[in-house]
């Protein structure tokens, strides 16, 4: 892969809850990897936007190098997306890391049954939370080295470009700020 590839690596947020949107794009921009971030709200726009449809049909083919997912989310849950990932023969490569404020055996169980890279449990403070969204958005971003090229590669994002799902984009613009940015 060229030098030039390699600094675009996308990572997909899947969380519902705009404050932890907020806190992990915070958290992967020290190291200035929240322009790298796709975010959708649920499990169904996750599946919409790694397989093209819906209000993703539009989007340039390509998976993300990792998808941060949150476990507890409405209409599909992340397990059930995992499962969708895991199965699927093109996107079955991809590092999925959930993030989770269960600590149940059962979660944790099941999750790695279906083939979860790693499983995190979203602290409660603040600054542990921060720390280790940093550590995953270092490792899988600048650390660990993808797959190779199997024609499914992302279009890169833009520096400074944040994707949220059914906004209207004009070059690196994003015309309708993501509400976890209150505005």
């Amino acid at each position: 892969m060229d030098t030039e590839t390699n600094n675009f690596k996308n990572i997909l947020l899947v969380e519902d809850d705009p404050q932890d949107v907020a806190l992990t794009l915070a958290a992967l921009d020290e190291y200035h990897l929240a322009n790298r971030v796709f975010v959708v709200n649920d499990g169904e726009d996750a599946l919409d936007y790694l397989y093209c449809q819906g209000k993703f049909k539009i989007r340039t083919r390509g998976d993300p190098i990792v998808v941060l997912l949150d476990l507890k989310m409405p209409k599909v849950n992340g397990l059930e997306v995992l499962k969708a990932i895991k199965a699927d023969e093109d996107l079955k490569s991809i590092p999925v890391v959930m993030l989770s404020s269960s600590r149940e055996t059962p979660d944790l169980v099941e999750c790695y049954k279906h083939g979860v890279n790693a499983y995190v449990v979203k602290p409660v403070d603040f600054a542990e939370f921060m720390k280790a969204v940093k550590l995953l958005g270092i490792f899988w971003a600048a650390v660990n080295e993808p797959p190779p090229n199997t024609g499914r590669e992302e279009t890169p994002v833009q520096p400074g470009e944040t994707i949220f799902p059914g906004k209207k984009e004009e070059g690196n613009e994003i015309l309708a700020p993501h509400s976890a940015f209150g505005r």
